[in-house]
């Protein structure tokens, strides 16, 4: 049975995230597609045209949206879909699809090994709804094999269908970066691969249509699924890298700063900065890697030792701040401290895996007071996540001992330093965003 015709398309993206509703609102400018999610309030939300990651704008969500599935279809007489998005709870709803797109999390556990119950979750779901000839496209991040040793055989049970002959599979990795509004998903080279050559070319061209910036088609799942998880590994490498000469040159009393913006007036200098690496990418996927390179035998030195340098800077900064107070003459039991930032990144709302908690909960191990201000996370999300109640706007008059920036969100960059450096306050600013004559440190 030979695949589906890109004249056939019907999408359903399953998993309404960071990456899947920018990714049904995209394909639905061009194809009917099915948005299905298993979370309802997330569903309801989105039915009303606004989406609380903040990654598709409501006017830009509304444009797409169909409030009923029927209303995809263009008549009665030919029964033919139109381009739209449709939002559901119900499995029913994605029966009428033929081109599958999975963009759920693949976070990792307590102790960092892969979890992947949501993908073969999302892998079982769709085994109830396949039909012959349909594609399955996986966008999730996984270690090289995932895809064909993990979930295709669960598709193959559940349906009861023959992997390429019944149904075929590809993998494109997903490319969102959060909060991003210049490399927007249509904006950035999708990489794309297929089970067989025929269901590659309909799985490129699917993506072709609505990526402008151009795909990449793989010559196997495998490569496609090994490009993805060393973007973010490399990426997470060379920040451990530049945290470690932080490190240095702390210990050298030398600002790293100054020295990398010495150092990057050579045409071929990474840009990379010190900092915090949270998030549900850069600081997870090494591990997929990692774990798969442990299975075949290879003990990742170089990936693993970067992990262990990024995932202790929350401590390290924790420590320094500490240090400049004591040597300061301030008090460390009861001190109030203000911490600016508690997502994983700068302008995101994103709280998931932020490295921000690992600097809150060691200060709160000092006996500290800690008030955690932060204009873009959700105040309801960050205390049933991490039992932290946020402040509701910027605290003008409050006296604190030392005020420590974690997180560069652009609210930040107007604040009246020179008022707290009048109160003796100790300034640390982790992202070197502020003015330097009036920070007491940069990282």
């Amino acid at each position: 049975m030979n695949p589906i015709q890109n004249s056939e398309i019907k999408i359903a993206v399953i998993g309404l995230g960071y990456v899947g509703l920018p990714l049904a609102r995209l394909f639905a400018t061009k194809y009917p597609v099915v948005g299905f999610d298993i979370n309802q309030k997330r569903i309801d939300q989105l039915k009303q045209g606004h989406d609380d990651t903040l990654e598709v704008d409501d006017e830009t969500l509304r444009s797409v949206l169909v409030p009923k599935i029927e209303l995809l279809k263009l008549d009665s007489t030919n029964h033919k879909y139109r381009a739209g998005l449709y939002l559901s709870i119900n499995l029913e709803d994605i029966k009428i699809c033929n081109f599958y797109i999975i963009t759920v999390p693949t976070p990792v556990d307590k102790i960092n090994r892969p979890d992947l119950k949501p993908l073969i979750k999302a892998s079982e779901t769709v085994g109830e709804v396949i039909s012959v000839g349909n594609i399955v496209v996986y966008e999730s991040t996984v270690y090289p094999g995932a895809t064909e040793e993990d979930c295709i055989p669960i598709i193959e049970i559940v349906s009861n269908l023959k992997f390429n002959q019944d149904f075929y599979v590809g993998y494109s990795p997903e490319r969102i970066n959060p909060g991003d509004k210049e490399h927007t998903v249509s904006k950035m080279k999708k990489v794309t691969s297929g089970s067989t050559p025929e269901s590659a070319e309909i799985i490129d061209s699917v993506y072709r249509s609505v990526i402008s910036a151009g795909t990449h088609k793989a010559p196997s799942i495998k490569v496609a699924e090994a490009a993805k998880v060393i973007e973010n590994s490399q990426r997470d490498i060379n920040i451990a890298f530049v945290n470690e000469l932080a490190k240095i040159f702390n210990l050298l009393n030398i600002d790293t700063y100054d020295v990398l913006e010495a150092a990057g007036t050579k045409w071929n200098f990474l840009p990379f900065k010190p900092g915090l690496v949270g998030g549900h990418c850069i600081g997870v996927d090494p591990f997929y890697l990692a774990q798969k390179a442990q299975e075949v035998g290879y003990h990742p030195e170089i990936i693993l030792a970067g992990r262990r340098v990024n995932d202790g800077m929350g401590k390290y900064i924790a420590t320094e701040l500490i240090k400049l107070m004591t040597n300061n003459g301030l008090s460390i039991k009861m001190s109030n401290v203000l911490m600016l930032g508690i997502t994983f990144k700068e302008n995101c709302p994103d709280i998931r895996n932020t490295k921000a908690i690992d600097i809150y909960t060691e200060l709160k191990s000092y006996g500290l007071q800690i008030d955690v201000y932060d204009p873009w996370a959700n105040p309801l999300d960050v205390f049933h996540e991490y039992k932290i109640s946020i402040l509701s706007k910027y605290p003008e008059n409050n006296g604190y001992a030392a005020i420590i920036l974690a997180v560069s969100h652009k609210e930040f960059e107007n604040i009246n330093l020179r008022y707290h450096k009048n109160k003796r306050c100790i300034i640390y600013d982790v992202k070197g965003i502020l003015d330097p004559s009036l920070v007491s440190k940069r990282l």
